[in-house]
């Protein structure tokens, strides 16, 4: 299994940087829009900034644009969601609602090191 699955890991990884793109994209329009059962938040304020960051990094992410910077910069969006958010409630995540926060998070950050890969604008 291990070579099969070594020898299409570049193509799973992409995939997995698409999918977490448009996923996290699709929080951002939620605020952003109000579409996706979100409520529209205004643009000028914390929430509209981390709508603005999700939509468009998340996009950015999925097409493999500036990959490194753009998921560097939504893993500390994250990680400030987090902390602001739901870690005042609970130090676990399970018990504080913070698991997707935290997943972003660490996922982000490590498609900032690992950077495009396959199948990307710019690499």
């Amino acid at each position: 299994m291990n070579g099969i699955l070594a020898r299409v890991g570049p193509y799973i990884y992409t995939l997995l940087r698409v999918v977490a793109g448009l996923l996290f994209a699709c929080h951002g329009a939620q605020k952003l829009f109000g579409v996706l059962g979100g409520n529209r938040v205004p643009i000028l304020s914390e929430f509209g900034l981390a709508g603005v960051i999700e939509f468009a990094g998340g996009l950015m992410i999925a097409a493999g644009m500036l990959t490194s910077l753009v998921a560097f910069i939504c893993s500390g969006e994250m990680a400030v969601a987090y902390f602001k958010a739901h870690a005042p409630k609970s130090v676990f995540p399970i018990q504080n609602g913070g698991e997707l926060a935290v997943l972003f998070c660490f996922l982000f950050l490590y498609i900032a090191a690992r950077g495009t890969g396959k199948w990307g604008v710019s690499k």
